[in-house]
C-alpha cells in the first residue's frame, strides 16, 4: 500500500532514526547528552542556514507568486493560536494563562519539524520552494498574538505585560533574528559569494540536523516521563490539533499554487508546535502558566507524532491534491 510504503520510508530516514535513537537514550536514562553550548550552536547553524538559502530563493521568486502565500501565512498566524486558545479554554478547562501559553506554542513553529519536512520533501524528489523559511519567520509572530490574547483577557490584572514588550521579546529571539537576518544576507549575496560559503551551509546541513534531532529525542523522552502533568485531554489534543492544522495548511498551500513539496512543507509548518522560542517567551510573560503542560504537549507529544506519523500523512494528502 502506498501509505504504508510512505510511512516506512519516513521511519527509515536517517534524520528520523536519529530522533528515535535519542528517544531510546532518554528512556533508558543513558549518559548520552549533548552539552548546552553545542545544542545552541546547532540551533544557530540550522536557523541561519535556512535563512540564507531561503533569502536566495525569495530574491529569485516572482512577487506575484509569493504574495498569496504570505496572505495565507498571515491568516494561519492568527487563526491557529485563536483556535487553540478557545479549545483549551472552553473544552480543556484551562485558565487564561495556560490556554494562552499552549496557543503560543502551537501558533509558533517547530524548527525541527520544519527541517525534517524540508528533508522529507527532498528525499521524495519533490523539493519545496526555498522561500518557505520566510513563512516560518512570519509565523513566529503567533507567539506575540497569543500573549496579547492573554493580556487582553486578564485586563489590567497584576502581572500583565504590555504588547510592546511582548513584541520586543519575540523580535529579540534568535529565531526571528537568525531567519530574518539570514534571509537578508542570502538575498544580497551574489552567485560568486554564495559559492564560497555554500559547502558549509548546504553540504553539512543534514548532518547537523541529525545531531540536533538526536538531542531533541533525548529531551522529548524526558518530557514524556513527566506526562502525568498533561493528562488525557492534552494527549488527544497534541495529536488531533496538528492533524487538523496540517491538513488545512496543505489545502491552503495547494490553493495558492505551491508545488507538492511546498504545500506539504507549509502543512507541516502549520501542524508543528514550538519548543524553543515559545517556552522562553511564556516563561517571561506568563510565569503562572505550567511548563509541564505546554512544553510536554509540544515536545513530548506533538513533535514525535509529527516526525513519525504526521509527515507521511500530510505528504500523502498533498500528493492526493496534486493528483499523484
Amino acid at each position: 500500500m502506498p501509505g504504508l510504503d510512505l510511512l516506512a520510508s519516513n521511519l527509515l530516514q536517517p534524520i528520523v532514526l536519529a530522533f528515535v535513537l535519542g528517544a531510546v537514550a532518554g528512556f533508558v536514562k543513558s549518559e548520552l547528552e549533548l552539552p548546552e553550548a553545542v545544542i545552541k550552536l546547532l540551533s544557530i547553524y540550522l536557523l541561519f542556514s535556512l535563512g540564507l538559502t531561503g533569502g536566495r530563493e525569495l530574491a529569485r521568486a516572482n512577487t506575484s507568486d509569493v504574495l498569496p502565500l504570505i496572505g495565507v501565512t498571515l491568516l494561519m498566524t492568527f487563526a491557529i493560536p485563536s483556535l487553540v486558545y478557545v479549545v483549551t479554554l472552553r473544552l480543556g478547562g484551562f485558565d487564561i494563562s495556560n490556554a494562552a501559553a499552549i496557543a503560543a506554542h502551537y501558533g509558533s513553529v517547530s524548527t525541527a519539524t520544519f527541517f525534517a519536512s524540508m528533508s522529507f520533501a527532498s528525499a521524495m524528489n519533490t523539493p519545496a520552494e526555498g522561500y518557505m523559511a520566510a513563512m516560518v519567520a512570519l509565523m513566529e509572530f503567533g507567539v506575540i498574538f497569543s500573549l496579547v490574547l492573554a493580556r487582553v483577557a486578564m485586563g489590567r490584572q497584576q502581572g500583565g505585560v504590555k504588547a510592546g514588550e511582548l513584541f520586543l521579546s519575540v523580535i529579540r529571539g534568535r529565531g526571528i533574528l537568525l531567519l530574518g537576518g539570514g534571509m537578508l544576507i542570502g538575498a544580497l549575496a551574489t552567485d560568486g559569494q554564495w559559492q564560497q560559503i555554500s559547502p558549509f551551509y548546504e553540504g553539512l546541513f543534514r548532518g547537523m540536523l541529525m545531531l540536533f534531532l538526536l538531542e531533541m529525542g533525548i529531551t522529548a523522552a524526558r518530557q514524556i516521563q513527566a506526562f502525568r502533568a498533561v493528562g488525557r485531554f492534552m494527549l488527544g489534543f497534541g495529536m488531533l490539533m496538528p492533524v487538523f492544522n496540517g491538513l488545512v495548511g496543505v489545502t491552503l498551500g495547494h490553493t495558492v499554487g505551491l508545488s507538492l513539496g511546498g504545500a506539504f512543507v507549509f502543512g507541516a509548518i502549520c501542524a508543528s508546535a514550538s519548543f524553543i522560542d515559545a517556552p522562553a517567551a511564556c516563561r517571561a510573560s506568563l510565569p503562572q502558566a505550567n511548563p509541564g503542560i505546554y512544553l510536554t504537549a509540544s515536545l513530548g507529544v506533538t513533535l514525535p507524532f509529527n516526525l513519525l506519523l504526521g509527515l507521511p500523512l500530510y505528504y500523502q494528502y498533498a500528493a492526493w491534491l496534486a493528483g499523484r
